[in-house]
């Protein structure tokens, strides 16, 4: 009698055991996919519905095993909206586990300071992941930053945020008036972005700015090379010399030929360039030539600024320049 109750109670736990070691490996154990994969959780979804999905895309090998082991071994969390990473081979366990409490995929497009409109759009346009054509962007009209987007998000949609965050910076930074002679949003953003594109380091914004508002004060042109070139390369690099007939084109943007400010901004400033321009450095500078080192070096007189032009020309003859 012993005997029977034995054999019968090992025939339970063989018959119990070997669904339960089944259920638990097809948890737990390695999935099917065979690659590294995206996969997108809609708003509001539920585990049901991201079960099928998941099958669908053959990231688990059955979606009724996988709300079986979600409902036993996942937990009461809800999956989150976004697009998820899946390794290659994931478990059940962890596909549900980075569902509920990884973190989204975060997809970046950047814009650089300085960055041209033109430029932009072209990044836009070349990103495989966003739909609909790309608008036609104002130059001056985004502000310089990374901004995060979703996949088959519209380009549209990725243009009006980066408008709304120059139209925010904008609001924010001329709560203050400016101490520069500049009447206008737009004409605070024209010579942002002229000081955007003639200075790369941030420490000379303020000097750089300092010299334009002492220009503008004065009626004096600026003679800035980037306002030449905008209306030949709408902002890219030139890959050459400025031409003599080039500064004596009537393009509407040439500050060698007329004084005052271009018709419009030469790129898309950063926030860090706008303020540069509200609350210049005070200044008697009227000059400055590029110092071989990255930078500039600032002037008062014509003289001086004269002297300094010298000295630049004899460091581009020393590198074979000139």
């Amino acid at each position: 009698m012993r005997t029977l109750w034995r054999r019968l109670a090992l025939g339970i736990a063989i018959a119990v055991g070997i669904p339960v070691a089944i259920l638990l490996y097809g948890w737990y154990g390695p999935g099917p996919s065979a690659r590294v994969s995206d996969f997108t959780v809609e708003e509001g979804s539920s585990v049901a519905a991201v079960a099928g999905q998941l099958e669908k895309a053959k990231l688990i090998s059955s979606a009724r095993r996988f709300k079986v082991g979600a409902r036993l071994f996942g937990g009461a969390d809800p999956v989150q909206a976004g697009e998820f990473e899946i390794p290659k081979g994931a478990s059940a366990a962890s596909i549900l586990d980075l569902l509920q409490h990884g973190k989204p995929l975060l997809r970046l497009i950047t814009v650089t300071e300085g960055m041209p409109s033109i430029i932009v759009q072209e990044k836009l346009a070349a990103n495989p992941f966003l739909t609909g054509p790309t608008p036609t962007i104002a130059e001056g009209s985004v502000l310089p930053d990374s901004y995060s987007y979703e996949r088959d998000e519209s380009r549209a949609a990725v243009v009006a945020r980066m408008q709304v965050a120059m139209t925010k910076t904008l609001d924010q930074l001329l709560r203050k008036p400016a101490n520069c002679p500049v009447a206008s949003r737009q004409e605070v953003v024209i010579l942002a972005s002229i000081v955007e594109k003639e200075t790369g380091k941030a420490s000379e914004r303020r000097m750089v700015a300092g010299v334009y508002c002492n220009r503008l004060r004065i009626g004096m042109k600026l003679d800035a090379d980037p306002t030449v070139i905008y209306p030949i390369t709408k902002g890219k690099p030139l890959g050459r010399r400025i031409k003599k007939s080039e500064l004596m084109a009537i393009t509407g943007y040439n500050t060698y030929r007329e004084p005052g400010l271009p018709m419009g901004p030469i790129a898309n400033p950063g926030k860090e360039s706008i303020a540069a321009v509200l609350n210049p450095e005070q200044t008697k500078a009227l000059y400055f030539v590029a110092d071989g080192t990255g930078g500039h070096v600032f002037a008062d007189t014509l003289q001086q600024h004269q002297a300094n032009v010298q000295r630049w020309y004899a460091i581009r003859r020393q590198r074979g320049e000139m």
